[in-house]
């Protein structure tokens, strides 16, 4: 048998393994503002204002919700390791406020230390009243109303009792 023959199982082998650990890379993803650090820097209390504020950085990832005196820029970087959920490596929270003529008040910058994790409970919410099944939800009134018996004392206008 000449050695020719003999790689093939191994090349073989060697393609498999090299398609199966593919899926196990890290799977990085950016969102939101892509933040230039030199334009962002260049933001200056007193100085600028809201349009220069818009042609410096474009228009804001979003704006406050109580007071619209503030604009955030927002960007986050993640990681993936195939099916897990992807988790923050860095992330840039931008908030520029303004007073009521329009110029910049203050900057404020904040990064991946506020990121907090939300666990979701998988136990049940508990409620009030009693758990009954699922049959007792569907058929549990059969009888219980529509059966034309009236309380005692009761009449109608042409027959009063």
């Amino acid at each position: 048998m000449s050695l020719r023959f003999r790689r093939r199982p191994l090349f073989a082998v060697m393609i498999c393994a090299a398609a199966l650990t593919a899926g196990c890379t890290r799977i990085a993803d950016h969102q939101g503002f892509l933040l230039d650090t030199e334009l962002s820097m260049g933001i200056q209390p007193g100085i600028d204002n809201r349009d220069s504020v818009l042609r410096t950085l474009g228009r804001p990832s979003f704006t406050g919700q109580f007071d619209q005196n503030d604009w955030y820029y927002v960007a986050r970087d993640t990681q993936q390791l195939a099916f897990n959920h992807p988790t923050p490596v860095d992330q840039t929270v931008m908030r520029v406020r303004f007073d009521e003529a329009g110029n910049v008040v203050a900057v404020d910058r904040s990064g991946v230390e506020l990121v907090a994790e939300i666990t979701p409970s998988s136990e049940t919410t508990p409620t009030l009243g009693r758990t009954r099944s699922f049959f007792e939800e569907i058929f549990g009134n059969i009888g219980a109303t529509g059966s034309g018996a009236r309380p005692q004392g009761t009449g109608t206008a042409d027959n009063p009792q």
